[in-house]
């Protein structure tokens, strides 16, 4: 009677009777690791244990049948065992029956590297016959150094002394000798950068004990990463002033696409939250772009998206990613009350990383390092990403600007980034195929589809930090300054409603430029443009950090409450003065400004420069996102064929000085 295979498994009642546990599969690529008399002895092993068992040995050509004192149809197990005992005793091997039935247990239970004979393969223990006292407080001296600075392993082991003395009594457990401790110490720190360096042993601590995890995403925007890192290169502030600046970036994570890129002096949260708007809006083609970069010359679909979006039609081949997720670290300028606000009204959720935890948003954390690899190396003035990296006189280089960088920047980011085929895009159908961000983004986009969202001139205001102040009779103050203008007649000693503000008004201002504020208007809607009551009075604009740093040498002086004219005066003369220049010879009476002052007033005037989505003047329209940047040639009248002359700026009508003036 002949039963199908698979029906008989699939009955109710059937059941494997009397199945006992299979044999581990023996390999001889375990054998790898010993010596070449030791495997072969294992192997010699193998091939009478697997008779034994079988009848035949394991290179027996196909047809051979068993011999008569190994057929296990005709003898027993038992009787196979003394079998080939007596065989082998014939070759000259003393091996008993007992001896044969132990090899062939072994073999059976965990293969061929189990009949292995130890005594003859060299020892593999890692610490060997360490005293484990002493391995015990070797590793709390390695655990000590993750956030200690870089000492050398005598310090290690002196270190280690120490504990053996605290734990267990002074010399109660023997220290090892020299050679040996050093030995040991390299087996336990291996990987570990005791004695090399401190951020590298830093960033390894900080790391999951678990496997990475690997985030699965199908859509543009669905998740995006931001960070910011200082720029490995000096730039020329003002006047020839070289400092130091930070790149914030954010990463779309399933195109591997740089979405925005700005360069600042320093990151604050106006520079996260006006990144997001840098994001949303397209790169339009600059003077000088060849027209291989526009994006109806790119492998983007483009003229199917311009259906959907007109802004496209003068866009550089950078694909526009809205932002659905967006992770950060801890820094005070992505934690801040004005970015969450941001992103709420931009519905985006805000996810922060756990503290010291990079490896939670890993890719911007490479692209960063990628940029400074592929970019910054290549600009006058590298600084290398160490102080042991970097060279001399870096500061006596031909240095760019902040603009001119960022610019660099832009273009680099379209020709280069999006167009260079990336490790982490590759199809998982064909793993040997890479894909570049604006290819990876082109076939995304035909399942996850596009949606516009263009910002108008209000939505810039959203995104700058908020304060809650009073509008008294003399206007708003904000950091000692005055703002006060007429529209703000109504709303003068009145409650603007929002009672959890306790009746306060919502005011957005932007750091770098301290000249206006906007004040929300909780009655009717809107935004009020405010301008500071001394703004004829300073007409550079300036920010914050020129504010602060001339209220801080008043006090200096001896001023312990300086007014908001002595401020504004200070700032005008501060900025004035950078500007001039150093004397010239030793009649000059124009005392040199010193470099601190000079770095003041220089990232000021560069923070003013950075090109990108501005705020509107008020009274005037919000300027069209879509419009394209003019050709050099709309740009040029014809009669500018000549050398540009320069421009000398009329100097702030002053009625006292005009007064003293004798005609």
């Amino acid at each position: 009677m002949l039963v199908d295979q698979a029906q008989l498994q699939a009955a109710e009642d059937f059941a494997v009777l009397g199945a006992g546990e299979r044999a581990a599969l023996g390999s001889a690529a375990l054998l790898g690791h010993l010596p070449t008399e030791v495997a072969d002895r294992a192997l010699w092993w193998q091939r009478h244990l697997v008779e034994v068992l079988t009848g035949l040995s394991p290179d027996a050509p196909a047809g051979t049948r068993p011999r008569p004192e190994y057929d296990p149809a005709v003898r027993s197990l038992a009787e196979r065992e003394r079998s080939k005992a007596a065989e082998l005793a014939a070759l000259g091997e003393e091996i008993s029956a007992r001896t044969v039935k132990r090899k062939r247990q072994r073999y059976e239970a965990g293969g061929v590297e189990a009949v292995v004979d130890h005594r003859l393969a060299p020892h593999a223990s890692l610490l060997g016959r360490a005293d484990p006292s002493v391995v015990s407080a070797i590793r709390q001296a390695i655990a000590e150094s993750v956030d200690a600075s870089t000492r050398t392993i005598e310090y290690a082991r002196w270190r280690t002394e120490q504990i053996l003395a605290a734990e267990h009594g002074k010399d109660v457990v023997e220290m090892p000798s020299r050679a040996t401790f050093y030995r040991l110490f390299a087996k336990l720190s291996g990987g570990v950068h005791v004695t090399g360096s401190a951020r590298t042993r830093r960033s390894l601590a900080d790391q999951p004990e678990g496997p990475f995890r690997y985030e699965q995403v199908a859509a543009p925007g669905e998740l995006m990463q931001i960070d910011s890192t200082p720029l490995d290169v000096l730039v020329r502030l003002d006047e020839g002033m070289p400092g130091r600046v930070e790149l914030c970036g954010l990463v779309d994570v399933a195109t591997r696409t740089i979405a925005a890129a700005v360069i600042r002096p320093t990151t604050k949260s106006v520079d996260a939250s006006l990144l997001l708007a840098r994001a949303l809006t397209l790169e339009p083609m600059r003077p000088g772009w060849i027209d291989a970069l526009k994006m109806s010359r790119s492998v983007l679909p483009h003229r199917r998206l311009l259906f959907l979006d007109e802004r496209l039609e003068h866009a550089a081949a950078r694909p526009v990613i809205i932002p659905e997720t967006i992770v950060c670290d801890r820094g005070k300028a992505f934690i801040s009350e004005n970015f969450r606000n941001a992103c709420r009204a931009l519905e985006i959720t805000f996810q922060p990383c756990h503290p010291r935890s990079p490896a939670e948003k890993p890719h911007i954390e490479r692209t960063l390092e990628s940029v400074a690899t592929m970019f910054c190396q290549f600009l006058s003035g590298y600084l290398g990403r160490t102080a042991e990296h970097g060279g001399r006189n870096v500061e006596d280089e031909p240095l760019w600007s902040m603009l001119e960088i960022q610019e660099f920047l832009n273009e680099w980011l379209v020709a280069k980034w999006q167009n260079r085929r990336h490790d982490g895009l590759r199809d998982p159908g064909s793993p040997g195929r890479t894909f570049t961000p604006n290819e990876k983004h082109a076939s995304l986009i035909e399942s996850a589809g596009y949606v516009p969202l263009a910002l108008g001139a209000d939505d810039y205001v959203e995104l700058l930090p908020a304060t809650w102040r009073a509008v008294n009779s003399y206007g708003i103050k904000i950091n000692h300054r005055v703002y006060d203008n007429a529209e703000l007649g109504p709303f003068r000693r009145q409650p603007s409603g929002v009672t959890r503000k306790r009746d306060l008004w919502e005011i957005h201002r932007d750091p770098y430029d301290a000249n206006w504020v906007w004040v929300r208007n909780h009655w009717e809607g809107g935004w009020i443009p405010v301008p500071w009551k001394h703004l004829g009075s300073v007409p550079q604009p300036f920010g914050d950090l020129a504010w602060n740093h001339a209220a801080a040498d008043l006090r200096r002086q001896g001023e312990s409450d300086p007014t908001e004219e002595q401020i504004a005066q200070a700032v005008t003369e501060l900025l004035t003065k950078a500007g001039q220049g150093p004397g010239s010879g030793k009649g000059s009476r124009t005392p040199r400004p010193s470099r601190r002052d000079q770095r003041v007033a220089a990232r000021t005037r560069a923070a003013a420069e950075v090109p990108g989505p501005r705020l509107p003047k008020p009274g005037t329209p919000p300027a069209r996102t879509d419009d394209p940047l003019p050709h050099d040639d709309e740009e040029r009248d014809g009669t500018q064929d000549g050398p540009i002359a320069k421009v000398i700026p009329l100097g702030v009508f002053d009625p006292f000085k005009e007064a003293d003036k004798r005609w």
